[in-house]
């Protein structure tokens, strides 16, 4: 059989016309000045003949401490795609580190993604390989190429080393929270917080809890975008390097195989990441990013789909915030792999969804082993029954809002409680400090004007800290309800994602302070109990009072064009997909 009539399992020809040869394969003025420019690199002249141009989409930063390690790794993964026939060609996009960037890496994951979309779009190549760690950056690089649809895969930085403080492991992002209440509860000392710093990251690499990085990466591999082992292996292990490498050669063989993006995200494959995402105990960011990640596909993906396929799967792997152990620890006991053989053994999967290696997901993993049962557990021993993300209605919430049960006290699920309530998160900071605070610990906490207009950007900063007052008494946790996010490193009976918006005049813009809420998350309520009437009047009075005040720049562009939280924040004319052809250009 001619090899060019050949099929792989994805139905497409095993060979089609390289998208690089529009720039490199002509024989005129333009195609001599494309080449010229790229030899004055040293690119040989047989490089622009017939050979995959493969780029590497790289967001290295200093000031992404979780991405710091992508120079190296890029090296692996050029080694691999020159080792594979292709030419690699490594270009730089926006890099959304959550940990330094004020106000919040959310504000600009729409910005990034713009960046990787018009790069992937504008240049010669073929295919891509994202370089991809700190959690915004994920769902950035990867809505960016899901809008060109070329052959892109996936390689994760990997996690940090477990923290090692006081002779027992420790959480990234998890130890902070914890420690921060115990000094304000007066448990510790300002000197025993300050010297836990540098007991917490004590390697390159992403939170080693199961935050939103360490969620997204389970999140790419259970959508099968990189290959086996993705999420886990830990920054510094030599196994990641050879992960990267094994990834440049891949993507020269997806690139043959026409083997795109939408090929792999499917509407099958995006349920699989949301029952994932319950197994693994995920963060709540998942919701937002995944939905804007299944719209660049025009994929419909409901909220409520996370309570129909999600609800009732249980959390297997025990993990900080809502268990015991580390990412490093996951990793030695099986990775995903194992959890994925443990849902498709329930036939919680759809197994035949394909994978970037071009093999399907249960291919992969249906003889995955678990080294250790009690870090990832059996589905007969979870650690939660029911660890899918709680989706909540209500006239608070008439468009939803979230709650992660694996990380909440059970009983808070179902609680009653009279509103104290925080305009922003400024008057939050103000407020929280005094010690006159009509507060107890049945009151239900509520933060507005933090949503994705409202701050702009939507920051982390739902899981309030509880009132000083409350924490030296030994109260642990309340519930918490606001427009905001939450480090998928936190941990609470936190209620986000409101929406509307308090900005856009959702109901939970109307809540005053003594207001009584009642939560019930077996039934998935969420109920302001003030009537109708006095909801609407007293928003027709925030109406009449709010000003639209003009920031200009890119702060202007997001709030006018930034979607809800159920909608999953992209902005609207970026949803869909528009696809890699580009106009041609004649110099």
């Amino acid at each position: 059989m001619n090899q060019d009539n050949k099929s792989n399992k994805s139905g497409s020809p095993a060979q089609k016309p390289l998208r690089s040869a529009q720039w490199f394969g002509t024989q005129d003025k333009n195609g001599f000045m494309y080449r010229s420019w790229m030899k004055n690199q040293g690119i040989p002249e047989h490089h622009f003949h017939g050979k995959p141009i493969i780029g590497i989409c790289n967001t290295w930063s200093e000031l992404t401490p979780c991405n710091s390690s992508f120079r190296e790794l890029a090296e692996s993964v050029r080694r691999g795609i020159l080792e594979a026939g292709g030419v690699p060609v490594e270009f730089p996009v926006f890099s959304n580190g959550e940990s330094n960037l004020r106000p919040s890496a959310m504000l600009t994951r729409n910005l990034a993604a713009m960046d990787v979309e018009e790069s992937i779009r504008g240049n010669p190549i073929d295919g891509v390989v994202l370089l991809v760690g700190c959690d915004k950056t994920t769902p950035a690089l990867v809505m960016g190429a899901a809008s060109c649809d070329l052959p892109t895969i996936v390689v994760t930085g990997g996690p940090m080393l477990n923290g090692k403080h006081k002779g027992k492991d420790v959480g990234s992002g998890t130890l902070v929270w914890r420690m921060s209440e115990d000094y304000k509860a007066g448990k510790i000392s300002l000197q025993e917080f300050m010297d836990a710093e540098a007991d917490m990251s004590r390697s390159t690499g992403t939170c080693n809890t199961m935050g939103t990085a360490s969620t997204m990466a389970c999140m790419v591999e259970s959508l099968g975008l990189s290959l086996p082992q993705n999420a886990a292996i830990p920054a510094v292990d030599s196994r990641r390097k050879t992960l990267a490498y094994a990834s440049g050669m891949r993507i020269v063989s997806m690139v043959n195989e026409d083997l795109c993006l939408s090929k792999l995200i499917t509407r099958d494959s995006v349920i699989n990441a949301i029952r994932t995402n319950a197994a693994i105990g995920g963060s709540t960011n998942a919701v937002i990013h995944l939905k804007a990640i299944a719209a660049r596909l025009d994929i419909p993906l409901a909220l409520d789909d996370w309570h129909s396929y999600g609800h009732q799967i249980p959390t297997l792997v025990n993990l900080q915030p809502s268990g015991e152990f580390l990412m490093e620890d996951f990793y030695y006991a099986g990775g995903l792999p194992a959890v994925l053989k443990r849902l498709g053994d329930a036939n919680l999967l759809h197994k035949d969804c394909l994978t970037a290696n071009g093999k399907t997901l249960w291919e992969n993993n249906r003889d995955a082993p678990c080294y250790n049962d009690n870090v990832i557990r059996p589905l007969t021993n979870p650690l939660c029954d029911n660890g899918g993300i709680c989706i909540l209605r209500g006239n608070l919430a008439p468009r939803g809002a979230v709650l992660k049960p694996s990380a909440a006290s059970p009983h808070l699920m179902k609680h009653r409680g009279r509103a104290v309530v925080f305009e922003s998160f400024d008057h939050y900071k103000t407020r929280i400090m005094d010690d006159d605070l009509d507060v107890d610990a049945n009151s239900v906490m509520v933060l507005k004007n933090c949503g994705p207009k409202g701050y702009p950007g939507m920051p982390e900063v739902g899981n309030m800290g509880l009132p000083p007052k409350l924490l030296k008494q030994g109260i642990t946790d309340m519930v918490r309800i606001s427009d905001a996010r939450m480090s998928g490193t936190a941990f609470g009976t936190v209620v986000l994602h409101v929406a509307p918006e308090a900005q856009e005049f959702g109901p939970l813009a109307a809540v005053q302070d003594g207001d009584w809420i009642a939560l019930d998350a077996a039934n998935g309520s969420l109920e302001l109990e003030v009537s109708d009437s006095d909801i609407d009047k007293r928003l027709a009075a925030l109406r009449a009072q709010q000003p639209s005040p003009k920031t200009g720049g890119y702060l202007q562009l997001y709030i006018e064009h930034v979607m809800q939280a159920d909608e999953g924040c992209d902005f609207d004319f970026l949803v869909g997909c528009r696809g890699a052809a580009v106009p041609s250009h004649s110099h």
